[in-house]
């Protein structure tokens, strides 16, 4: 399976991308959270959280791709409770003191995230071959668990690492479930170059926006092996 290349520096986000990935990912009239970390937006002079709220895919990546800078562009995967979307209508705005949403705000587990990361400094962007070895072990643990029986997940590229999105249908409170499958996963999976990120199991787990920049680091760090990279689905295609 082939992962994404270095981005042009400068490049934000495939809105074609991110339309295409919603469509993947939320049921129709689901509502998500956007949130943009260390973003600029227009005429900003420090980068500050953005958050909003939306259930219109297309308004959703015209928001993301207002943003000029940011560190990392996220969405909630599972169903946020609908009445949020009042909080700004699809649309985005700085954060400030607003309520970002919460295990509290997530009406059902959809989905079980499992997010295959190269160990490595934190802060930084992964190398060629900590990126392809992350991606190889997402594909691994697929390959292992169709063979268990279970469905074809969405396979990603976090543009640092591997992803994997599996469909459920649990309780938002699922009595450490979730929890369990990721630590018998890093048991069977992990190891000294690639862990399952354990912190992947509360419900209201902001994922990675695919067709945006995984901005960790500096981007100058290409020139040192560690380039930025943009995030996107790789399965289905």
């Amino acid at each position: 399976m082939t992962a994404t290349a270095p981005i042009t520096r400068g490049r934000q986000c495939d809105t074609a991308e991110i339309v295409r990935a919603c469509g993947l990912i939320f049921e129709p009239g689901q509502v998500t959270e956007l949130r943009a970390l260390e973003a600029t937006v227009g005429g900003d002079r420090f980068a500050q959280t953005y958050s909003g709220y939306f259930n219109d895919w297309d308004k959703l990546a015209t928001a993301a791709a207002s943003i000029q800078t940011a560190g990392n562009i996220y969405i909630i995967p599972n169903p946020v409770n609908r009445a949020l979307l009042a909080r700004r209508v699809n649309k985005i705005g700085p954060a400030k003191k607003s309520p970002l949403t919460g295990d509290k705000d997530i009406e059902r587990r959809r989905w079980l995230l499992i997010d295959c990361d190269p160990i490595r400094p934190a802060g930084i962007a992964s190398t060629d071959a900590e990126h392809e070895a992350a991606i190889d072990r997402a594909q691994a643990i697929a390959e292992d668990l169709h063979a268990r029986g279970w469905p074809d997940p969405i396979i990603g590229d976090s543009g640092n690492g591997g992803h994997l999105m599996y469909r459920i249908d649990l309780p938002a409170n699922d009595g450490g479930i979730v929890a369990r499958i990721l630590a018998a996963l890093q048991e069977r999976f992990g190891d000294d170059n690639v862990e399952i990120d354990q912190t992947c199991c509360n419900p209201a787990r902001p994922w990675k926006l695919y067709g945006t920049l995984s901005g960790k680091g500096d981007a100058d760090a290409a020139a040192i092996g560690r380039p930025q990279r943009m995030a996107r689905i790789l399965d289905p295609l």
